[in-house]
């Protein structure tokens, strides 16, 4: 059908004008790039350096030559980095230097990451496939050279299966340590266990840097996990997003109980950005899980997106009118014109759903929540995390956190100590410090309070 024109433009002016009025405002965190999406990103990869999943230097120098909203500019400076490190990475003897190898294996694998992050609109492009087996090469290479290898496998689900990296803490580490139960010494210790997702584009090894190492090095196991939408199965099983997240979430469970290195009492779950309604979900099922910790608490994010973008889309939408929605939405997201972090969202939306459809697409994320009803199933604690300046779905931590009673506990993370943006970008150090010191309280016992902010931890 043909675009009715006026409303395209009408559109395209609103969301613009929009975009520019929010770029407008001073941002809490010094600015990399003039577009806003870039600038979040290079936000993200400059985070991976706190647990070596990136250099600031190799970052740095990356954001000073690529063009603002330029995607084919983004994806060669990273690929160039990628390949760089990769080269450095491979010519070290790993026998006698693994620490280096491992290090440099690590931050190939994350430009690769990088590299691909805004192809997805264009499902036929080689690149999106021949980059994750780069980056998947390449942080297989460095987990096997960690003082402690990590353990892949793939466990069985309903009709998909779930990748999983285990992660074994050091028995020497756990002794004594907070939230380890005190057990005999001379038998394998059985620890506990945190399973950690993420949401709507991050991968399994980049949690790896944002929390992964921190709960290993606190004598606690780590586990990562994908389902479907997310960056492998997508890739390799060529499923979208589904809302029964819990049979993502259950074998792993069944996994970790046939383990005699994992405490079944005290497993947990963490979801970042989108798996902040996706563990939280997960859990209204899965009741062996002895805590849920969502970063940041998002209860709907198709109700987040249409709050974002207006009433004229948000109109459109209700409207039901299928055909004409997808037109414009496609027309948008084909627009150069239009704000990156708007073309990105429906190009990665339409991807990591496995729709041709924006409509399509929409709907099935609406039915994607962590609502009232949903949350009345859930029976363990849950950490709710807010960032100050996090403006992705405002309100809805705190509207979480309410709805699950008793059970949450609430911690409004602070711009002026620069852990206010989304997921804490940049702070992990207080992400963790502040949830996983929570967690182990929850697992020894400890009485805490409803709201941590400005908290003992």
């Amino acid at each position: 059908m043909l675009l009715p024109s006026a409303l395209f433009l009408a559109l395209g002016v609103y969301i613009a004008g929009t975009n520019a009025q929010g770029a407008s405002d001073t941002s809490a965190i010094y600015q990399l790039s003039s577009d806003p999406e870039f600038a979040f990103l290079f936000e993200e990869y400059l985070a991976l350096s706190n647990n070596f999943g990136a250099n600031t230097g190799e970052v740095l120098r990356a954001a000073s030559q690529i063009k603002p909203g330029d995607f084919e500019s983004w994806y060669s400076e990273f690929k160039f980095l990628a390949d760089a490190i990769h080269t450095k990475a491979a010519a070290i003897d790993s026998k006698r230097f693994p620490v280096s190898a491992r290090e440099a294996y690590f931050r190939s694998s994350s430009y690769y990451r990088a590299a691909d992050f805004f192809l997805h609109s264009n499902w036929s492009d080689p690149r999106i496939n021949t980059l994750w087996d780069l980056a998947l090469a390449d942080f297989d290479a460095a987990i096997k050279l960690l003082p402690i290898p990590a353990e892949q496998a793939s466990l069985k689900a309903t009709n998909f299966s779930v990748p999983v990296i285990f992660f074994p803490a050091s028995p020497e580490v756990a002794r004594g340590a907070a939230g380890v139960r005190k057990q005999n010494c001379t038998t394998k210790p059985k620890l506990p266990t945190v399973i950690v997702g993420t949401g709507y584009d991050g991968s399994q090894q980049a949690v790896y840097h944002y929390m992964g190492r921190s709960i290993v090095d606190r004598g606690w196991n780590f586990i990562s996990y994908e389902g479907p939408g997310q960056p492998t199965v997508r890739r390799q099983q060529d499923i979208g997003f589904i809302e029964n997240w819990w049979d993502v979430i259950t074998p792993i469970v069944d996994y970790l109980h046939t383990r005699d290195d994992v405490d079944p009492e005290r497993i947990a779950l963490v979801g970042m950005s989108f798996g902040g309604t996706l563990a939280p979900r997960a859990a209204s099922r899965e009741h062996r899980l002895s805590a849920v910790l969502a970063i940041n608490g998002l209860m709907n994010m198709a109700e987040a997106i249409f709050k974002q973008v207006g009433d004229p889309l948000a109109s459109l939408f209700a409207s039901g009118d299928a055909a004409t929605f997808d037109a414009v939405m496609l027309n948008l997201m084909n627009n150069a014109t239009i704000p990156t972090q708007f073309r990105w969202l429906i190009g990665q939306g339409l991807w990591s759903f496995n729709t041709t459809s924006p409509f399509e697409w929409l709907t099935e994320l609406g039915t994607i929540v962590a609502d009232a009803p949903v949350l009345a199933n859930v029976t363990c604690p849950v950490f709710v995390a807010e960032g100050q300046d996090d403006s992705s779905a405002p309100g809805q931590p705190v509207e979480m956190a309410h709805d699950l009673g008793n059970l949450s506990t609430y911690n409004l993370f602070k711009t002026e100590l620069g852990a206010g943006e989304h997921c804490q970008l940049g702070a992990e150090a207080q992400l963790n410090q502040v949830s996983l010191d929570w967690l182990a309280d929850i697992w020894d016992g400890i009485k805490v309070p409803s709201n941590l902010t400005d908290g003992v931890y």
